[in-house]
């Protein structure tokens, strides 16, 4: 499939059949084309983290979310398969220490953004193209600040890992459609600009 193709049929879905789960061989592939996603110094600062068996899903939603469920979260909650996609600021500040890059410290102020979340959201974004290309449903959500460290103490996260985003996998079932994409698309003129942003 094009990639063209695998973009456009790209649709974030919340609801999943619950019954039919994901091979793990099929989860194998979908990792590793995340893990060959571009990188700043070939740091490759990414860890995932996968639940896809019951017992791990239900301490992943009880250590990220509070009481029941509403709507969106019951849905999602349907998912056979989460991805946890971290990123490890350390790997780059480590990795840009080293002679061949010329920086004789570990100053996070020399970076202009923080490339270690950047990396990982391309490698959750492989994922979500990936997920077209297995025939399989995707979203990507994130787990909320206050709800990072039990989320460690849960899957016994290695300190310095922050989790950028989670990715949900299965098989799509009839699903609402989000009052977001009311929005629409906006058009082509009004993100692309040549030369400048400016109007003359």
């Amino acid at each position: 499939m094009e990639l063209r193709d695998a973009v456009r049929r790209r649709r974030m879905i919340r609801t999943y059949d619950p019954g039919r789960p994901v091979p793990r061989e099929v989860l194998n592939d979908m990792l590793d084309l995340a893990a060959r996603a571009p990188s700043a110094g070939h740091t490759q600062g990414w860890r995932f983290l996968v639940l896809d068996d019951i017992t791990s899903r239900d301490a992943f939603w009880h250590a990220t979310s509070d009481g029941e469920p509403d709507g969106w979260l019951a849905r999602l909650r349907t998912a056979p398969a989460l991805i946890v996609v971290f990123s490890d600021k350390g790997a780059y500040l480590d990795r840009y220490a080293e002679p061949d890059k010329g920086w004789s410290d570990r100053a996070e102020s020399r970076w202009p953004v923080p490339y270690w979340d950047v990396d990982a959201g391309m490698a959750a974004m492989i994922l979500l193209l990936a997920s077209v290309d297995a025939g399989l449903a995707a979203c990507f959500f994130g787990v909320p600040r206050e709800k990072w460290d039990p989320l460690s103490a849960a899957f016994a996260v290695p300190p310095g890992l922050r989790p950028v985003g989670v990715v949900s996998l299965g098989h799509p079932a009839p699903d609402l459609r989000s009052p977001s994409l009311r929005r629409g698309r906006r058009q082509f003129e009004d993100v692309v600009s040549y030369g400048s942003f400016g109007s003359g």
